[in-house]
């Protein structure tokens, strides 16, 4: 059977091209038809219908291996840009020797909107949209899209077409854009992809992918394994060094422990080196398969100092409506409200969930006094309420509209008061008395508040933006030295971060949910790490426990729980002075 090759680049690879020197390779054996190898055969078909890149039309080819047997769902490999690599060839020689598990490949082109009429109007080419950006969407394209209808055909001897929904199963890859492309998918969803082939990847500047040696470093290591490609004579323009990127990226994964190949050359910016290598990166993508790929060991110095081995997210609840205002008790005990549903819950030390009180308060941020007594933003009475042991209500402020609370070991109180994210907020200073001040405004969706762990500095979240606000707060409780302080990761599908709810540790470390998960900050307003959430979301974050060292995350509709090795700053305890940071 013909193969159709299919390399799509950017405009300006055939200007730069000659600028390589020549370019020769051995040929893999494995590249190459061989006699008395079953041959799998290659489908072509068309996809209009997507609802995530609306209006678009694409092309795209299935390989469907000799060996497939309909009764077990097949390993999927996902190719952009068509078919490259003589990827189909290859595929049957390595399943042939078992170097490869059986395998359904899907090698599919980038979306464009036809023209009305070509003659007088271009497409419009979607390829580095959905390329070259970053973020989930053209993951969920391919999961729940495309894949779908895959499996709605059949091959030509009438085989249904089942693929395989376990990760460890699944491999993506491409070239520049599409290398970059696949390398999101996984990044995105580690659930759904464990093994990309990269090659010239495109981390740079174009669409935000520069970002990724940074975040790679940041985040906790995911279980992904990684095969790398590039030439020294790559790309040099106006988004970057392709050639820098590449071994940028290369170090950042390594420091953060992946699983990763690489093979340099000095090629430029083509498919030759990546179809010469393409056998040994399937070998070793899919090397001891079924083992599943594993997360490595980050040398990132705060993941490995608060990370406890061998502990990960763990599911406290679910089938609320939305979680909000996690706080914990001396006891160790966490409170946590369901909002629209105007309940309280709590979590014992010994891990089991009761409701606690079901009252029409639509209460938002909670804390405790070193009393015991449970403090909650009632919005829907527009005031500050104190619950005592036995859970007898107290108005201790009337007339304000918080948001979220944080309590002093002295007894003051500060609120965060949003009037929506357009308009200046407020900090509100309640004291004991009742008697309220307002200490700052300004702020753009004034939303969580959280002392450091000597209750000298008031760190408060802004909702609105990426930043942590920082207040040095004076003996009469007043604010002063208002600074925009901690510097937050903003994902490339928000306009924000998405801060809600912080807390401190014992050691000053700074833990904000925002919509990337628990970012960590240190004393000087730097993100140090990122834990994701299993659901990729958290708006409030505390530490419970016997030992105050199980952080709690509300996520939408669940709770989840982490064993850390760091004890939590309660406010309730006599502030303690931490370690000066490392500047």
């Amino acid at each position: 059977m013909k193969y159709i090759l299919l390399f799509v680049f950017s405009f300006f690879i055939n200007q730069l091209s000659a600028q390589a020197p020549e370019e020769n390779y051995a040929v893999d054996p494995a590249s190459e038809e061989q006699p008395g190898v079953p041959k799998g055969e290659v489908l072509k078909f068309t996809f209009d219908r997507s609802e995530i890149f609306p209006g678009t039309w694409r092309e795209y080819w299935v390989y469907i291996p000799a060996q497939y047997k309909p009764e077990k769902p097949a390993c999927v490999y996902v190719n952009q840009d068509g078919i490259q690599w003589k990827a189909p060839t290859v595929f049957d020689n390595l399943i042939h020797k078992n170097e490869m598990p059986v395998t359904i490949g899907v090698f599919v082109m980038h979306g464009k909107v036809r023209s009305a009429n070509a003659s007088e109007a271009n497409d419009r080419f979607n390829r580095s949209f959905e390329y070259d950006g970053l973020g989930d969407a053209y993951a969920r394209f391919i999961l729940d899209e495309l894949l779908p209808d895959v499996e709605k055909r059949k091959s030509s001897d009438g085989r249904p077409i089942r693929l395989s929904k376990n990760a460890n199963d699944r491999a993506i890859g491409g070239s520049s854009s599409g290398a970059v492309c696949a390398f999101t998918a996984a990044w995105e969803l580690p659930d759904a992809f464990s093994r990309v082939f990269s090659a010239i990847g495109t981390y740079v500047g174009l669409r935000g992918a520069e970002r990724y040696p940074t975040l790679v470093r940041k985040y906790e290591p995911k279980p992904l394994r990684i095969f790398m490609q590039d030439g020294a004579n790559d790309l040099n323009i106006y988004a970057g060094d392709w050639w820098m990127a590449n071994q940028t990226m290369l170090r950042a994964l390594t420091f953060s422990g992946y699983e990763v190949k690489y093979q340099w050359g000095e090629g430029g910016h083509n498919g030759k080196q990546g179809t010469a290598i393409f056998p040994d990166a399937m070998r070793f993508l899919w090397k001891d398969w079924p083992k599943p790929v594993k997360a490595g060991q980050s040398q990132n110095q705060t993941l490995s100092g608060i990370l406890v081995t061998g502990q990960s997210w763990e599911l406290v609840g679910d089938g609320y409506r939305f979680t909000e205002g996690a706080a914990s008790n001396q006891a160790g005990e966490l409170y946590y409200q369901d909002i629209p549903n105007a309940k309280t819950y709590k979590v014992g030390t010994d891990g089991k969930v009761s409701n606690v009180s079901q009252n029409s308060q639509n209460a938002g941020g909670t804390e405790f006094d070193r009393n015991g007594n449970r403090y909650e933003v009632a919005k829907s009475t527009v005031s500050i309420v104190r619950y005592d042991a036995q859970q007898k209500r107290q108005d201790v402020a009337t007339g304000i509209a918080g948001n979220d609370i944080t309590l002093t070991y002295s007894g003051n109180a500060y609120v965060t008061v949003p009037d929506g994210r357009e308009k200046p907020s407020t900090v509100v200073l309640i004291r004991p008395d009742g008697s309220k001040t307002v200490v700052d405004q300004g702020l753009l969706y004034a939303n969580g508040v959280a002392l450091s762990p000597d209750q000298t500095i008031l760190y408060v979240a802004e909702s609105a933006s990426h930043w942590i606000w920082s207040f040095q707060i004076q003996p009469d409780g007043t604010l002063s030295h208002k600074q925009k302080f901690g510097w937050l990761h903003v994902r490339d599908t928000d306009e924000n971060a998405g801060a809600d709810g912080l807390t401190c540790d014992r050691d000053g470390r700074v833990y904000v949910a925002t919509r990337s998960g628990i970012q960590i900050l240190d004393q000087t307003g730097r993100v140090n790490a990122i834990l994701p959430t299993p659901n990729g979301f958290a708006s409030n974050v505390a530490f419970g426990g016997k030992g105050f060292d199980t952080i709690y995350v509300t996520a939408n509709d669940k709770v989840f729980k982490r064993k850390l090795n760091v004890r939590g700053a309660n406010n309730w305890d006599k502030p303690n002075k931490p370690d000066n940071p490392k500047l």
